[in-house]
């Protein structure tokens, strides 16, 4: 299992993040219609690998970032030192890996998951 999971990532890692992201809004109005199908499912996965692949790139773009900086001695990782997740709108969190000025990635979003209220349909 360990394996296939490494596989999935190797090749996951092998895609660029832009052409990833150019995705992220067809896969988060799949996830947002529930229907119980392996469709969905699959959507899910396929929006929490673009998520994935977002996250690891502000992780990595955080860490190298404070690297840097002079005189910076290399601290533990710790859950304090995960960037936030960047949202519409929002300054991104770190600089992007992309460095061409017509490059502008698209900013993901958090997605509320909330049951319905009885009442609402």
């Amino acid at each position: 299992m360990e394996q296939v999971l490494l596989k999935l990532a190797r090749q996951l890692r092998a895609f660029d993040e832009a052409s990833l992201m150019a995705l992220w809004d067809k896969y988060a109005e799949a996830v947002s219609h529930f229907e119980p199908s392996q469709r969905w499912e699959e959507s899910v996965l396929v929006l929490a690998m673009i998520q994935g692949m977002r996250f690891k790139n502000q992780l990595f773009n955080h860490h190298w970032a404070e690297g840097r900086q002079p005189g910076h001695q290399p601290e533990p990782a710790t859950a304090e030192a995960v960037p936030t997740v960047a949202t519409p709108g929002a300054p991104a969190a770190t600089p992007q890996t992309d460095t061409t000025p017509a490059a502008k990635p698209r900013r993901g979003k958090v997605l509320e998951f909330r049951p319905k209220d009885a009442g609402e349909s």
